[in-house]
């Protein structure tokens, strides 16, 4: 990360501040030894992981408050793990994944810069079914559907670490897949709702994205 312009923000929830070192910002670039190049994340991408978009910041303020208690709780697609950080301040079970090589190395830093513990972390493909993560009661994630088949991917994955009994909160900043979601986890057997966030005080611009809430219960 020598080669990285970096940035440093401080994000405040109520009386908690969570600390973030990011990228300075979209522009940067560093593949030296070709690692995210062979895992076919391109240039372009490559920065997009590194910094917090809007949809982050909207999870992290609506799951600041969601009655955690002791569930095992997953974060997708985690990118600066805005939640992650934040959850694992509550002392909850948090565990982060996402497919970029770099995510780890940020994901370290930050929890020593917010003087916590490390956060369980594992890099995965949604396409590989050997994980080692298991089943979760809460699973959540912002801004994850890039492309039309990211959604097969996204639900498949869900459905392998989803108990039985789980509840699947996604942020979706309005890419139009969102209805194709819900289709998809209905057919898994989930309740499904939509929302606007009550408050979005926190952003610069309005945000035309939903909350989709999932809701599964064993028989």
């Amino acid at each position: 990360m020598t080669d990285l312009r970096l940035s440093y923000q401080t994000i405040e929830f109520d009386k908690i501040d969570i600390h973030l070192c990011t990228l300075r910002d979209n522009q940067e670039f560093s593949d030296p030894n070709q690692i995210a190049e062979k895992l076919g994340i391109s240039s372009a991408t490559w920065p997009i992981f590194g910094v917090v978009w809007p949809s982050g910041l909207v999870l992290a303020h609506y799951i600041k408050d969601y009655e955690t208690g002791s569930k095992r709780i997953l974060e997708v697609g985690c990118g600066m793990a805005l939640s992650s950080l934040l959850l694992n301040k509550q002392s909850a079970d948090i565990t982060a994944t996402d497919y970029h090589p770099e995510v780890n190395n940020f994901l370290k830093r930050n929890a020593l810069l917010n003087g916590d513990d490390a956060i369980a972390f594992e890099q995965v493909d949604w396409t590989n079914k050997d994980d080692d993560l298991g089943l979760f009661d809460l699973i959540i994630g912002s801004d994850l559907l890039y492309e039309d088949e990211h959604t097969e991917l996204l639900v498949s994955f869900l459905a392998d670490h989803a108990n039985p009994t789980c509840e699947v909160i996604i942020v979706d900043p309005g890419r139009g897949r969102k209805n194709s979601l819900s289709a998809k986890m209905m057919a898994l057997g989930f309740t499904a709702t939509q929302q606007k966030p009550e408050h979005t005080d926190f952003l610069v611009k309005e945000f035309k994205g939903h909350i989709l809430k999932f809701v599964r219960t064993s028989p």
